[in-house]
């Protein structure tokens, strides 16, 4: 899903960042050139152990449980979107609905993902990753090519 210019202020009203108060990305949004290589599939946002994770927009709450080894919390989208946030202690449940900036958890510990304490936000559209920045009119749009026929 790429997001037109024009909608840039509206789709920054109805999102917000995860974390209280703005902060510019330890590590940025880097996807691989292919599906199944590796790359950076959202944004690091520095963080402190038992800071509180917001939610970036309105849903339910489809994933909120460890996965391999790290908390893990999902956001589902009214428009199909779904945000990401690791690695967090989760204070919901699955199936609960959230409004934007509700707290989702705190932060937990992420041995040898960040060189310090980061919130790792990730958005998906489908199996697409996309950079979650756009959400805010931020980051940078990504062009795919156009199916061939």
């Amino acid at each position: 899903m790429l997001f037109p210019a024009s909608m840039a202020l509206v789709i920054a009203a109805q999102w917000g960042w995860p974390l209280a108060g703005a902060s510019r990305p330890v590590r940025v949004f880097a996807p691989p050139a292919e599906r199944w290589l590796s790359g950076h599939r959202g944004v690091d946002l520095p963080a402190v152990t038992g800071q509180e994770v917001l939610a970036a927009g309105e849903g339910v709450v489809t994933v909120a449980r460890r996965v391999a080894g790290r908390g893990v919390v999902t956001v589902t989208h009214a428009n199909g979107l779904r945000t990401t946030y690791l690695p967090v202690d989760a204070l919901v449940t699955e199936g609960r609905r959230v409004r934007a900036g509700e707290v989702l958890g705190t932060v937990g510990g992420a041995e040898g993902h960040c060189p310090a304490t980061c919130l790792h936000w990730g958005l998906v559209s489908g199996e697409l990753y996309l950079d979650p920045l756009l959400l805010l009119g931020l980051g940078q749009v990504r062009l795919l090519p156009l199916p061939e026929d």
